[in-house]
């Protein structure tokens, strides 16, 4: 049978981006077809990352970040209250937008090496064609497909939500009016680095979040931590309770709480109680995909229960992270049409919370680990005594490694602090090539550096490697005559 197109994909966020960049890039002939629309008509390329995600939040972190600078001054140069004009601010984040969508998005990019790139709504009609609504309906027939319609906010079952305004990380960045209490309900990536934005940009706020603690899938000590700076820099936290109603009086929004009494009284509400598959609409049943509520059902080569058609991304439910989005993609068309083998990689999935400082996590926790009875050792260092941090003033944060005793190999990592998203990476690196804590500290890292901090918290496996008995045979050998030193100490920092 010939079909209209190789390969066609369907979104066009991150992970259909890679998938239609790679597949054009192959000679595969490839469509992509992206349902939001820009002013002029064209397809709104980029995803919840460039328009409602990663590019405005850390635009808007940035700018928080600088006003905090500000504030707070440095030795020599004396601090002051930031002047913000708000509605500034978030024009500027909205030209950033702009700006990446012009550089990386633009449908014409893709245009130039093959991608044939459609605005509208596409609906399976059988397993090989969907139908396009858009400015005109057609049907195209492909002989693969990968569905990449990614998420939305996830709205609770709130009493009242529905009869007042609130915002989504969809409709923040298009305000121009600065809160002057903001309420968030959720206390997960998106809630705290929002959080510590306003509050930094002169924003009264309180995070309310049902867990008893912020981040509940990062390291419990350094979340905690991160707490604490919050707290200090004036964002209020309401643990361990759970919103039941919200109601309005007058311009105030009262957000009722179990088993708190009186309500939280504030003049905006932000929803970041996580995000829900898009697979509505997509006429999966009459393609024989199947789906749940949370996501469309794949294997760990991206594959539905149609061989030919596969997905990627936040649509599948997994992840929720851009870098996942894009690893998914490249694993479903390297399947589906370089027929090569390939599966996602699961167990090496870093992420990071942008807040100042950042909490990045790779592998296991140490909860995860004691809880399947596996033994391990905690290696730290701590940025009070990593030097580039020292000559910043950034010394808030540690790196902590999860690693076995004896072969150093790495399981999880947990790392707070200024630049830890950076440090994550070389860790993932470190995990991936199966390198071992020896590795790393052998390797040489330039000085002052961040990135000098893993290399430094992988030299506390050497520092433990220097028992007493092995000093002393050394002496016996080689005549030597110095000091023995004391067993090695866990919480010894060399």
């Amino acid at each position: 049978m010939t079909y209209d197109y190789d390969l066609a994909v369907i979104g066009g966020g991150a992970a259909g981006l890679t998938a239609a960049g790679i597949a054009a890039n192959a000679g595969v002939r490839t469509l992509l077809v992206e349902r939001a629309a820009r002013p002029d008509g064209r397809a709104r390329l980029g995803g919840d990352c460039t328009w409602t995600g990663c590019i405005p939040s850390k635009t808007l972190l940035h700018a928080a970040g600088v006003a905090q600078v500000i504030r707070e001054g440095t030795p020599g140069l004396e601090g002051t209250e930031p002047t913000v004009d708000f509605a500034a601010v978030m024009a500027h984040v909205r030209a950033t937008r702009e700006h990446v969508f012009r550089e990386a998005d633009d449908p014409a990019l893709y245009e130039g090496f093959g991608v044939e790139v459609v605005r509208g709504t596409a609906r399976f009609i059988n397993p090989n064609a969907v139908e396009i609504e858009g400015e005109q309906r057609r049907r195209v027939t492909g002989r693969f497909f990968v569905l990449c319609t990614g998420g939305r906010p996830a709205l609770p079952p709130l009493d009242g939500l529905r009869d007042v305004p609130f915002y989504t990380s969809d409709t923040l960045f298009e305000i121009d009016r600065q809160p002057r209490h903001l309420l968030v309900l959720g206390a997960g990536p998106v809630g705290i680095e929002m959080a510590q934005a306003f509050a930094r940009l002169g924003s009264e706020v309180t995070v309310v979040g049902r867990d008893r603690r912020i981040l509940p899938r990062d390291d419990a000590a350094h979340a905690a931590t991160l707490q604490g700076v919050l707290e200090s820099e004036g964002v209020r936290f309401v643990l361990g309770a759970k919103a039941t109603r919200v109601e309005r009086e007058g311009d105030a929004l009262l957000l009722h709480l179990d088993p708190l009494g009186a309500p939280l009284r504030g003049d905006a509400l932000l929803i970041a109680t996580g995000r829900r598959p898009n697979v509505e609409g997509l006429g999966l049943e009459l393609a024989g995909v199947e789906y749940t509520e949370d996501g469309i059902t794949v294997d760990d080569r991206c594959r539905t229960s149609r061989s030919h058609i596969y997905a990627a991304g936040d649509g599948t439910g997994a992840y929720q992270l851009t870098h996942m989005s894009e690893h998914m993609a490249k694993v479903a068309v390297t399947n589906a049409v370089l027929r090569l083998p390939m599966t996602v990689d699961h167990a090496h999935v870093p992420w990071v919370t942008y807040t100042d400082p950042e909490l990045a996590h790779l592998g296991a926790t140490e909860d995860e680990l004691a809880g399947r009875g596996e033994k391990f050792e905690v290696y730290r260092f701590p940025y009070a005594r990593l030097d580039r941090a020292i000559t910043e003033g950034e010394t808030v944060g540690e790196v902590k490694v999860l690693a076995t005793t004896w072969t150093g190999t790495i399981l999880g990592v947990s790392v707070l602090g200024a630049r830890a998203g950076e440090l994550i990476a070389i860790y993932a690196v470190a995990m991936k090539a199966g390198a071992s804590l020896k590795t790393l500290a052998d390797t040489i890292h330039p000085y002052p550096t961040y990135g000098l901090g893993a290399r430094r918290a992988a030299d506390q496996w050497y520092a433990r490697k220097q028992f007493p008995l092995a000093v002393k045979a050394l002496q016996k050998v080689f005549g030597y005559r110095g000091e023995v030193p004391p067993p090695p100490d866990p919480d010894r920092i060399v």
